[in-house]
């Protein structure tokens, strides 16, 4: 398994080429901060009366907020309003967790290594306040050329219209991006969107990790 800094680094410069732009996940990609979204989860379901197993926000990573609360409310039999949860779990998060965020070194330190040279977007489920805080925190907002957000596309992940839409912004075909990402809904929508992709926490199982697959 591949656990050291350079060696990731490495693996990730190997997969990069030729790409006209790389498309970036934030929450678990560049960000070390799903433990913290995690736990905003389920405090805010704790406090309707509810204890929720955060193994859910794992398995669904990558979705918008309202679609991770309308799969709770499918599976589970909860009654939450996705409107108002999201609302509550988003101000949770930006209050107390989103100024602690650590980053997943290896992908932040590739995205600055190649800005400038590539043009640089980040594709998120999560709102543009907490994607644009968390850059920051992160020190990457001068690095980035667009960022698409939650509720700014017809669809997010896993369809491509979060993707699709950055590229255009970009100016590059489809063909021409490398997406980075750690959840399946994110793999998903890149290859719906004939990209390129990269699971940056599985980079030691080739068949996930090579952007030809």
């Amino acid at each position: 398994m591949i656990n050291d800094y350079n060696a990731r680094l490495e693996k990730l410069t190997a997969l990069s080429s030729p790409f006209k732009a790389y498309l970036y996940d934030c929450d678990g990609t560049l960000a070390d901060n799903m433990a913290a979204h995690k736990e905003s989860y389920m405090r805010v379901a704790w406090d309707q009366g509810y204890e929720m197993d955060g193994a859910i926000v794992d398995e669904l990573a990558g979705l918008p907020v309202l679609r991770v609360v309308e799969e709770i409310n499918r599976r589970y039999g909860t009654g939450f309003d996705p409107a108002v949860f999201s609302e509550q779990k988003y101000r949770l998060f930006l209050d107390e967790y989103i100024d602690r965020t650590l980053p997943v070194p290896h992908v932040v330190d590739h995205l600055k290594e190649h800005a400038g040279r590539v043009k640089i977007g980040v594709v998120s489920g999560s709102s543009r306040a907490a994607v644009e805080r968390t850059l920051q925190v992160l020190g990457l907002s001068s690095f980035i050329d667009v960022c698409v957000c939650a509720g700014e596309t017809a669809f997010g992940k896993p369809h491509p219209h979060p993707f699709l839409t950055a590229a255009a912004y970009l100016g590059v075909k489809p063909s021409e991006c490398l997406v980075f990402e750690d959840g399946e809904a994110g793999v998903e929508a890149a290859k719906a969107a004939g990209m390129s992709w990269v699971r940056i926490d599985q980079l030691d199982e080739p068949q996930l990790s090579n952007p030809a697959a």
